[in-house]
Formats: C-alpha cells, sequence, structure tokens
C-alpha cells in the first residue's frame, strides 16, 4: 500500500469489498440442508461443517418465533452432530421462549427499553453494561487501532514500517485473545477486568513516555512499539471479550435483547467520539499527552 501513491485508501477501503462477496454468495445463494452427519464419513463430515459455515442456515430461534418449527428443526439439523441433539435443542428453545413470552406479554419493545433506566434490577444490569462498554473505548483500543498508522509514523517510522507495526498491532490482538477461551469461565469476567486493567494503564503510559527518547536512538520507535504491543496483549484477553460476554449475561431474559443492543449502541457511539477527537487532541497534547490523557481513562 505504501507504494501505490494517492489512491492507497481507496485500496485499503476496497479491500473489504474481497472477503464481501464470498459471504454474501454463502448467505444468499448456497443450497439447501445437509441430511444427518451420521450419514457421512469423518472427511465428508469436516467437509460439511465447512461448508455449512459459509452456506448459513437461519437461526432455529427465529424460525421458532415464527412458528415455523420444521423450517427450525431443519436449520438444527445443520448445526448439530444427530437428529436426536436437534431435537433436543429445538424443545429446549421452545421451552424457553415461552418462559420469555409469559414473562414480557403486554410491553413492547419502547416500554422495555425505558424499563432499562425504570426498574432498579434492570437498571443496575444497564449500569454494569454500559460501565464495560464505555471502558471499553475509553481504554484507548481503537484510537491505537484506527490510527495505528499515523502514531507509528509520529514516533518516526517511515510509510512501509508503520504499516507492518499496524499489522502487527492486529497479529497481537489476534493471538492474546485466545487465552480468553480458556480463562473467562475460569478465572471469571471480573478478575480478568481487575487483573488486565491496570497493565493496559502502565503500558501506554510507558508507551507515551517513549515518545521522549530521543529519535536518533533505536530505541525510540523499538520501544513505543513493544509497549503498545503490551497494550494490545493485555487488552485482548480482558477488555476485548469480557465486555460483550458480561453484557448478555447482566440482563434478565426479559430484557436481554432491548438491554444488549443499548449496551452495543454505547459502545459504538463512543468509539465514533473518540475516532472523530482524537486528532484534534493528538495535534494539540502531542503523542506524548494524548497518550498520558487516555491511560488515567484505562484506570
Amino acid at each position: 500500500m505504501n507504494e501505490v501513491g494517492a489512491i492507497a485508501w481507496r485500496l485499503q477501503i476496497g479491500s473489504a469489498f474481497l472477503p464481501a462477496v464470498p459471504l454474501t454468495i454463502g448467505i444468499y445463494f448456497c443450497p439447501g440442508e445437509f441430511p444427518p452427519s451420521i450419514a457421512y464419513s469423518k472427511p465428508q463430515f469436516l467437509l460439511k461443517r465447512k461448508v455449512n459455515v459459509i452456506c448459513m442456515a437461519e437461526s432455529p430461534r427465529w424460525y421458532i418465533k415464527k412458528k415455523r418449527y420444521q423450517d427450525a428443526f431443519k436449520s438444527l439439523l445443520r448445526l448439530r452432530n444427530s437428529e436426536l441433539q436437534a431435537a433436543r435443542d429445538l424443545y429446549y428453545i421452545h421451552a424457553q421462549l415461552e418462559v420469555e413470552t409469559e414473562i414480557v406479554k403486554g410491553s413492547n419493545y419502547l416500554q422495555r427499553f425505558f424499563e432499562l433506566f425504570t426498574i432498579p434490577r434492570v437498571r443496575r444490569a444497564t449500569l454494569a453494561a454500559f460501565t464495560v462498554m464505555l471502558a471499553q473505548q475509553m481504554c484507548g483500543i481503537n484510537i491505537i487501532a484506527f490510527y495505528s498508522s499515523t502514531i507509528f509514523v509520529e514516533a518516526g517510522a517511515s510509510q512501509k514500517e508503520a504499516l507492518l507495526a499496524s499489522w502487527g498491532f492486529g497479529l497481537v490482538n489476534f493471538i492474546f485473545a485466545w487465552p480468553a477461551i480458556f480463562t473467562i469461565d475460569t478465572f471469571g469476567r471480573r478478575s480478568l477486568l481487575l487483573f488486565t486493567f491496570p497493565q493496559m494503564a502502565w503500558t501506554l503510559l510507558a508507551a507515551g513516555f517513549c515518545f521522549y527518547i530521543p529519535e536518533s536512538s533505536k530505541a525510540h520507535l523499538g520501544m513505543i512499539a513493544l509497549f503498545v504491543f503490551l497494550f494490545a496483549a493485555f487488552y485482548s484477553p480482558g477488555e476485548g471479550p469480557v465486555p460483550y460476554t458480561y453484557s448478555a449475561e447482566v440482563f434478565p431474559l426479559s430484557h436481554r435483547e432491548v438491554g444488549m443492543g443499548f449496551a452495543v449502541a454505547t459502545c459504538l457511539f463512543w468509539a465514533s467520539v473518540l475516532s472523530i477527537s482524537f486528532p484534534r487532541i493528538l495535534a494539540a497534547f502531542t503523542p506524548v499527552g494524548a497518550f498520558g490523557y487516555v491511560s488515567p481513562l484505562v484506570s
């Protein structure tokens, strides 16, 4: 991208079109259901599962909401290993929806939205979800994700080095998200946040202070990149996955749908606020001040 000139940003944005094409084809044009997996050998079964990931099945829960039980069963056959498991989950989803309908009867979506703030038990859940989603943005992760190339250029990197460092930042995020699969249930959501937040604060502050290292020193860029990568490594197993898991669990069944919607809207709203305001913060405070401004918000 650093060698194509002024159209680089157009190519970067347009590159998202490439995976979107097979995804669109997979959603809308893939053929119908497969029989249960017990009729397949292991290689055939693995192929079937991979195809099913691409050829997305409709949500069985949505089918059951519309009283389309046969379609829900066919969809579950594509997602489960046998007809028995599909039948079990069909009944489980049906029973869950019956309970949910009994709880929310007589109310509509707008009414349940206002109840997020009027019912004490739901209000506490709303505050908790709002807090973790706000913290996810205020920790500065998306600032670095959106403007990582700019930050590394400010640190003295060339355009090519900045792009490689940005790729490294994304790679660190990907790799260190894997431990959360094993720790989020063993250590707990709260413990992960309490451990990772202080680490994110000091690594971000250290990255800012590293801008004081003379640019003539090789350590200048290397130390900034090191602490930015460490910041990402602490973010990925903690504040990365926990807010979404926590927000999905904290609401009662009657308000889970609208509550989760409010939580995600909170996250994306503050992401947009920070992405719009950060260039001005960077220009006014310099990189040291910008990192120093964000790091207390983490802690």
